[in-house]
């Protein structure tokens, strides 16, 4: 996946592995709060490490969104995207990325405690 963004020149700024607390999860995911599906999101963010990485590169998060993560829903995105190609069931994604640069700086600002954007 790593080498997938690199190959279109995006540059990590950030990346760590870690564990994230029941309170990172719920403030990340925080406008989905209403939704039937969040606590299942939640219990699937729970199930393992996650590994945050800020991206730099020219308008990086368009791109991400467009060439990489496409549709929310895996069954309706087109192979050559990580989610058409990687990802096995709605609901469990392999990745999740910021759908604006107003969301990615808040996102970011949860993540990490040193400003990038």
């Amino acid at each position: 996946i790593l080498m997938q963004f690199k190959q279109k020149r995006f540059k990590v700024a950030a990346l760590k592995f870690m564990w994230s607390s029941d309170e990172l999860r719920k403030q990340h995911y925080a406008d989905l709060s209403a939704k039937a599906f969040f606590p299942k999101l939640i219990k699937y963010i729970s199930s393992g490490p996650v590994v945050p990485i800020v991206w730099e590169g020219l308008d990086v998060v368009k791109n991400l969104v467009v060439y990489f993560l496409v549709l929310q829903i895996q069954a309706d995105s087109a192979p050559g995207t990580i989610r058409g190609d990687l990802c096995v069931e709605v609901g469990r994604n392999i990745c999740q990325g910021s759908d604006g640069v107003k969301s990615a700086k808040k996102e970011i600002s949860l993540w990490y405690k040193t400003t990038f954007i």
